[in-house]
């Protein structure tokens, strides 16, 4: 596939680097030099210096053959630009473009085919919020990541000294909790990956990886760690725009502050927010925080965009009695080691913004991927088609499917009915199949697995 990818930011550079090992045709377009010598230097890619929103810098890219455009560049003005030129003048077929800016997304009409004519819009400050909602709605997960419409979950968490299943095989979940099923799909111990077995004995600090339908997410929780009351009270520290959308999401269902240092911008949250209580002033400030009731609240985000300010303003709230903290951390270099120690969790933006693109850029029938462990592993759901006659999965069981070393199916969804993955469940045309593959160098085995060929017998 030929792609064509303007901006060598962090994002553009995350993606490139995800999509040059899977025989892909890339091409890179920025304004920066150094940023592209870089990549050249690293990948097998080719690059072009320039404006990306030129038609002349897009022909030279070559828009005219190119199957899928991706405008990653810091401009929404540019991405959009982009995305019409290559509509108007090279037809290009598939137009991937991310926007910052809440006031275009809130105007819908704009993108269609009579005005803008973009395929895929990304909203970075939309994804990051829904990612963190799905953790404060899940006290104690370090990823919780939907599939099939949220039936299913994959759900990351630590397994601490309490949880009934540490210290015993994963297998005697099946007596703990008889009425619910679930999977193991992988643990990470010592930060590296293994693959489960029934006879695999979870230990203390182990990061555990399962699949389950839902409804049964808290409960196959309970097993792995001492269960947590829910949250009531958070604090957000920064008014920006994921601030302010994060607010809105939760204001109805918890109790939620907001500290911004901009009294301008003060004044907009107030107008905007109804249910949450606007604060004018610097979330590192040790007397506001103690004025606040930090030693009261359950989770404190630090969202401003400045990871400095995330990282103290978040060590000092915990240390003040914070329950949970939560940094936004713009460099995707920082977060692994700034997540797990007085930092409960560490969000990079990127890494959010690089799954959701990865959703729509992937071959054939995968609907949803998820990027896990720092791009080292995904998490796909891809939906089975044809017959026993013209695919390598339907009409067969699951111990019959040659999947690539260390892979594994979690579960399916078949007909909005959530079935957890065993030996013997057969895979049918249209079910939703939900994998893990540790080793994203898999990834396209994966997707010739689920392709129909008519010649296949």
């Amino acid at each position: 596939m030929k792609i064509i990818i303007l901006g060598a930011g962090q994002v553009g550079t995350s993606v490139t680097e995800t999509l040059a090992g899977e025989e892909n045709d890339i091409v890179v377009v920025d304004d920066d030099a150094k940023k592209l010598q870089d990549l050249k230097a690293r990948l097998d890619i080719s690059t072009l210096h320039g404006n990306a929103a030129l038609p002349s810098i897009l022909q030279q890219a070559g828009a005219e053959d190119a199957d899928m455009l991706i405008a990653l560049t810091s401009s929404d003005e540019t991405n959009m630009i982009a995305c019409q030129i290559a509509y108007t003048l090279f037809r290009t077929p598939h137009k991937i473009c991310r926007i910052r800016d809440v006031d275009y997304l809130s105007r819908n009409e704009l993108f269609d085919r009579k005005a803008i004519p973009i395929d895929e819009i990304i909203s970075p400050y939309q994804e990051v919020t829904n990612y963190i909602s799905r953790l404060i709605d899940y006290p104690g997960a370090l990823q919780v990541l939907n599939f099939a419409e949220g039936r299913v979950q994959l759900v990351a968490v630590h397994a601490f000294y309490g949880g009934p299943l540490v210290g015993h095989e994963i297998q005697t979940i099946r007596t703990h909790i008889p009425s619910v099923d679930t999977r193991v799909a992988a643990i990470y111990r010592n930060d590296r990956p293994f693959m489960p077995t029934a006879s695999t004995i979870i230990e203390a600090d182990d990061e555990v990886f399962f699949i389950a339908a839902q409804n049964d997410i808290k409960t196959v929780m309970s097993e792995m760690r001492k269960k947590e009351d829910a949250y009531r009270k958070i604090m957000i520290a920064g008014g920006g725009n994921i601030g302010e959308t994060l607010a809105k999401d939760l204001e109805q269902r918890f109790q939620v502050k907001i500290l911004e240092r901009d009294s301008n911008r003060c004044k907009v949250l107030s107008e905007k927010l109804n249910h949450t209580l606007v604060l004018n002033g610097d979330a590192s400030d040790k007397e506001l925080l103690l004025d606040e009731n930090i030693d009261s609240t359950d989770v404190f985000c630090a969202l401003t965009n400045n990871d400095e300010i995330n990282v103290m303003s978040s060590m000092l709230a915990k240390r003040l009695g914070a329950r949970k903290v939560m940094a936004l951390i713009n460099n995707p270099a920082y977060v692994d080691l700034i997540q797990g120690g007085e930092i409960d969790i560490a969000i990079s933006p990127q890494r959010i913004t690089v799954s959701c693109l990865l959703r729509h850029i992937r071959r054939g029938d995968i609907v949803n991927v998820h990027s896990l462990r720092h791009g080292a592993a995904e998490a796909i759901e891809i939906i089975a088609r044809g017959d026993s006659k013209s695919s390598k999965v339907v009409g067969r069981s699951l111990d019959q499917i040659p999947l690539p070393e260390g892979t594994i199916i979690g579960a399916l969804v078949r007909d909005k009915e959530v079935m957890i993955a065993h030996h013997d469940v057969v895979i049918h045309s249209d079910d939703h199949v939900i994998l893990f593959v540790p080793d994203t160098s898999k990834v396209r085995e994966v997707e010739k697995l689920f392709q129909v060929g008519l010649a296949f017998f």
